[in-house]
């Protein structure tokens, strides 16, 4: 079966001169043990990380170093990647060992792979100037989430303890009730000069949470 390079190309607005490159790009290793998108992925992990780092200082200038952490992990990692790859449709084009059988299945790792493979190519074809533009341009709708991407109340307490009294909080499992299939946990948690914040829920790290919302409202960090 003849992919269609073009097509992708339409897609991401880039037309390659290197066609090799591109085809690179998305080949796997179980196509091509010598010639394959390893080291292209390894390069355009960096090329996604500093085009994203730059573009949350854009927007977040005043935002804590935790708050932007949270925020770029969510937008490069394995799981938005693989978001991406399926925007592009980068299963049909992806040459793998089992390219040519009927259903053609593609694992969700290589597809993630693929992506930051196919930022390599573009980075290495293009130029930082386009790479940043089309990557921008397809992760646009997950930049625009990223303004509900907070930190939990257990790593702010956290934070807030470290800093303050150079500890971690205490947490303290009070009880664990109810049948096993309705488990309700009621945890503890305080800080060097608080009382004891009680609170429930279906799992001990809910519980957790919980009581770490309790404690920061009544230390008025919430």
């Amino acid at each position: 079966m003849k992919i269609d390079y073009q097509n992708l190309e339409k897609k991401i607005k880039i037309n390659f001169r290197n066609k090799q490159l591109l085809i690179r790009s998305l080949t796997h290793k179980s196509f091509n043990k010598e010639n394959n998108n390893e080291k292209l992925e390894f390069l355009g992990d960096r090329v996604l990380g500093l085009v994203m780092a730059k573009k949350l200082l854009e927007i977040y200038p005043n935002e804590k170093e935790g708050i932007l952490d949270k925020k770029y992990a969510a937008l490069v990692n394995k799981k938005t990647c693989l978001q991406i790859a399926k925007k592009l449709d980068l299963q049909k084009y992806i040459l793998t060992l089992n390219a040519n059988s009927k259903k053609n299945i593609i694992e969700d790792k290589v597809l993630a792979d693929s992506c930051e493979a196919l930022i390599g190519s573009v980075y290495l074809e293009k130029g930082f100037s386009s790479v940043e533009k089309l990557i921008l341009d397809i992760w646009s709708d997950h930049i625009k989430d990223s303004i509900n991407t907070q930190i939990d109340a257990k790593t702010k307490l956290q934070e807030f303890s470290l800093k303050k009294f150079k500890k971690l909080p205490l947490y303290k499992l009070i009880s664990n009730t109810g049948p096993r299939h309705k488990p309700l946990f009621k945890v503890g948690v305080k800080l060097i000069d608080t009382k004891l914040f009680i609170s429930e829920g279906k799992s001990k790290k809910d519980a957790e949470q919980n009581a770490a919302i309790l404690c920061l409202k009544g230390i008025k960090k919430l």
